[in-house]
This record gives structure tokens, sequence and C-alpha cells, in this order.
């Protein structure tokens, strides 16, 4: 099965609907840890599923193991979010909110849920204001601890033939910490995505 190409035009209404998203779910992240939250330009890539492991280690070019939390989304669009932390991520975290030094691996793992659940529910609400989608979505759940990033995520697993990634990353004024959000979406919801953008573009 073959997907068209988004055309120049829908590749840059995607990139700024999200960069707008994106920067609701930075807003949120600054509040939360009372820090300046600095966000990178949204990157649009459609890729084949056999590609997106290779894909997303490109993007996420972290040579350090990763610690990667998902959260599904459904409804008029549908599709995987995930948020890359690296190895020193939640310490990071944990100091920031003036938590104690996290003790074990049940506090590490829901303070990761947590700040996941605020970037991602930022996220997706941001974008279905601007194409007027509300999204459903499921509780955050852990996906890899301290793995390799590329073996975080196995073509298999999707079972699409294509998937739109969008990846953008967070980072923090004067910190070492850095995290990535990653959005997956099958070949239906790049279509859909298209109807979207097409309607987001007639009306200017």
């Amino acid at each position: 099965m073959s997907i068209q190409p988004y055309n120049e035009d829908q590749r840059d209404a995607l990139q700024e609907i999200t960069n707008i998203a994106m920067g609701q779910a930075g807003s949120s992240l600054a509040q939360l840890l009372d820090v300046f939250v600095i966000l990178s330009v949204p990157r649009v890539r459609i890729v084949g599923v056999e590609d997106v492991p290779d894909a997303v280690a490109e993007m996420v070019d972290d040579p350090e193991e990763v610690t990667a939390v998902r959260q599904a989304f459904y409804n008029k669009l549908r599709g995987e979010t995930m948020v890359i932390f690296g190895r020193k991520g939640c310490a990071d975290l944990a100091d920031l909110m003036g938590h104690e030094e996290v003790q074990n691996s049940e506090d590490e793992e829901e303070l990761l849920l947590d700040v996941t659940n605020i970037l991602v529910g930022a996220v997706l609400n941001g974008l279905g204001e601007q194409i007027e989608v509300e999204f459903g979505f499921s509780p955050p759940a852990i996906m890899a601890m301290n793995t390799p990033i590329e073996k975080v995520l196995i073509s298999d697993q999707l079972g699409w033939s294509h998937a739109l990634l969008i990846e953008v990353n967070f980072s923090l004024e004067e910190r070492g910490f850095k995290c990535y959000l990653i959005m997956l979406m099958p070949e239906e919801s790049i279509d859909m995505m298209r109807q979207s953008l097409d309607h987001i573009l007639e009306s200017f």
C-alpha cells in the first residue's frame, strides 16, 4: 500500500499546528517545573512501518539507554504517543519538582507517568482544538526502562503499513534535561489529517 506524501503547504500547516500544540505542552511543563522550557522545531515524516524504529532512533539521537512511556489516542484520528526520557531524566525531574531522591522503581515510574500524562494531554488538546477533533486517550504506560533506543519500538507491534511521525523535544534552560515527544499515526489517520490540513488551508 502506497501513501501519498503531504505537499509543501500541507507539511507547513502540520508543522505550524503541531508547533502551537507542542507550545501548550511546553507551557504545561514549565508551569509544573517552574523553569523555562525550550522546544525544538517539530519534525514531520511519513515512513514505511519497517523503518519506524530507525526513524525514531534517528529523531531521538541519544546514545545512552532511555525510558519510554506510551499513551494511545483515538477517535477521528488514532495513533500512539511516546515520551522518551534519558537515563538521568527521572532524577532531574524529581529534583526540579522538589521531591526527595526517588527511592525505588515504583516512584520513578509514577513520576514519569505523571509528566507524560501532562505533556500528551496538552498536545492532544492543542491539536484537537485546531483540527476540530476531540481525542480520547488511554492511561500512560511504561513501554521500556533503561533500554537502547533502537530496541524500544518493534515495527511488528504496530500492525500498520505506514506511519506519520511527528517529533519535538523539550529541554530546560540551564539544565541537562531533555525529553522527546513522538506521535505516530497509521495510514488512515494520515489521510484523515490530510483532509483536516486542507480544510485549514482553505480557510486562509
